[in-house]
């Protein structure tokens, strides 16, 4: 209290002040109140303590200058009034929502900054999950209990309290909804004036489906800024004096695509701006791929050690003091980490801890490991599956019909693609190629078939003509037709780290479907298609979720006794 005391009024009036109080520092209408109205600071730190100030009875960890700046910026919205719009651009990770948008959302309710809060999530979860914190801390909090006394009351039918909304004793309301509720419209009436939004959130409030294509990053952007325009209310000045201010808006995210919400808004003067990365480096592809950390990959991904994770992990504390890197918060991120997560998925890592998207369109996968498909033949495999994604038509416009025997390996878990074909065939042809490599393979217990393109024809036609061959009929082939409910994008990107550390092994042979995999740069920007990698990541579900079951053979027991 002190120090926050001193940083507002100087040293010595901080001493009369304290002395004037010293038997009412904490409690209503306390030192404490009033220096928490005037210090989002001390209010986050003595307030809200078990969340922002690590003790022994809490996980806090400590707070890195970022969250600091935050408040800054928050302080000088609300209580100076400097600017009406805040964008804050931070990694994931970074307790950018708790800082911002849980603590902002209790300080301005308390103390009734705010009238109407709409504070809009990702998804309606996201909106229920903010509601029950929010919630937790005026009902929960010894500090603010004794300070405000109770705020909610949700037995009194007097006030709305469910799991979107809460109306406080006080005269204020906060309410949460998901990014695909419009804004436009909302109103909060109490006393029996209604009330437009005074603040406005928007936390994470685009998703990967928001960006995969440039009609949804459109759709996205116009449908926010139309709200943002309409939602709120303009300040009221009478006679040169300000009476009242503008609606303010807080946006929190980070960068998904460079043209994506976000990254226009990083381009809008009207918005201060917290732009942060993960990792303070200009390039960490450079920084993670030469030197004591192109050892430490190569360790890492070494399949001849039995635990190449832990000689990785010595590795790196033997040399820690030359690998260690600054990071946005050193307290809670651990450099081994980082890395770790960095070698597993680059891109995504760029896109989530370095708001940098500039990945977007550039090649997903970086190589391929091969070995001769003989070679391939002779490991043991506890699971085999064909993978069927097919296409129709045979001309240049038409995509490939991908065909894939796959297999995981019995030790490691290791995928090995033994065979990758990508055709342009009619559907006979489709079901003929099918046969051929039920027959070359004896193994394969499986059969998966992309239900988008015939619709079930071909498997209905395909189970015949294993009906009619005695060898196939004999090994119970199981034929699975599935619509592919993820998003393509992501369910190939999230295989990236997998195939570019090797993981999965193709067959050398097969130059045309690891080139297919080697060209693919995400929706919109692989001139060769995505066929190849899309059956490869379908693959590599299906491989763990499918189980096999063995048939045993009954022999007669006669022969066991050479009778």
């Amino acid at each position: 209290m002190r120090k926050y005391l001193i940083k507002l009024y100087g040293k010595e009036k901080a001493r009369d002040i304290m002395i004037d109080n010293r038997e009412n520092l904490f409690g209503q209408n306390s030192l404490a109140y009033a220096l928490g109205k005037r210090s989002f600071h001390f209010f986050c730190e003595y307030f809200l303590q078990d969340v922002f100030v690590p003790k022994e009875t809490n996980e806090a960890a400590e707070l890195a200058p970022v969250h600091y700046e935050i408040w800054n910026v928050m302080e000088d919205m609300f209580l100076k009034d400097v600017f009406d719009k805040f964008l804050g651009v931070l990694p994931r990770g970074s307790a950018k929502s708790t800082v911002a948008d849980f603590a902002m959302t209790v300080w301005v309710h308390c103390y009734s900054y705010s009238i109407y809060t709409l504070v809009a999530g990702k998804t309606e979860l996201d909106a229920i999950q903010f509601t029950a914190q929010t919630r937790s801390a005026f009902e929960e909090n010894p500090y603010i209990i004794n300070t405000f006394g109770v705020l909610i009351e949700p037995n009194n039918r007097k006030y709305t309290v469910n799991k979107l909304e809460l109306e406080l004793t006080n005269g204020t309301m906060v309410q949460a909804i998901s990014s695909t509720s419009s804004m436009r419209g909302k109103k909060y009436t109490a006393k029996g004036v209604g009330y437009r939004p005074t603040l406005v959130i928007a936390d994470d409030y685009q998703g990967q489906s928001d960006i995969i294509t440039e009609e949804s990053r459109e759709k996205k952007y116009r449908t926010f800024m139309q709200d943002v325009k309409y939602v709120g209310t303009r300040s009221i000045i009478r006679d040169g004096k300000k009476i009242k201010m503008a609606t303010k808006f807080i946006v929190l995210g980070t960068v998904l695509h460079n043209d994506c919400l976000m990254s226009r808004l990083m381009r809008n003067p009207q918005y201060k701006q917290i732009v942060k990365r993960g990792i303070e480096l200009d390039d960490i592809d450079e920084y993670f791929n030469k030197g004591l950390w192109a050892e430490f990959r190569n360790i890492l991904y070494d399949k001849s050690l039995d635990d190449p994770v832990a000689f990785a992990d010595e590795f790196y504390y033997q040399n820690e003091k030359e690998m260690k890197f600054p990071v946005l918060w050193a307290s809670f991120w651990s450099c081994l980490e980082l890395a770790k997560e960095y070698y597993e998925d680059p891109i995504g890592f760029k896109q989530e801890l370095q708001n940098d998207a500039s990945s977007i369109g550039m090649k997903v996968f970086h190589q391929t490991h091969t070995i001769p498909r003989a070679s391939m033949d002779k490991e043991e495999f506890d699971k085999t599956f064909l993978i069927c994604d097919p296409a129709t038509g045979t001309t240049s416009k038409h995509d490939h019909t991908a065909l894939l025997v796959g297999s995981r390996k019995t030790s490691n878990g290791f995928r090995y693609i033994r065979e990758g074909k990508l055709i342009k065939v009619e559907f006979d042809d489709y079901i003929e190629e099918c046969v051929k490599l039920l027959k070359k393979y004896p193994d394969i217990t499986h059969v998966w078939m992309e239900k988008q393109t015939y619709n079930g024809a071909d498997v209905r036609e395909l189970q015949k003509q294993i009906a009619e061959i005695p060898a196939l009929e004999a090994r119970r082939i199981e034929v699975i037709n599935e619509h592919q409910s993820k998003n393509k994008e992501n369910k190939i990107k999230a295989i990236a780290g997998k195939v570019n550390n090797g993981f999965f092994m193709f067959a050398k042979e097969d130059e045309k479907f690891t080139s297919q995999i080697l060209n693919y740069a995400g929706e919109g920007f692989s001139p060769d298609g995505d066929d190849a990698p899309d059956a490869t990541a379908e693959f590599d579900r299906l491989v763990d979720e499918l189980k096999v079951t063995r048939f045993v053979t009954l022999q007669d027991k006669s022969k066991m006794f050479g009778r």
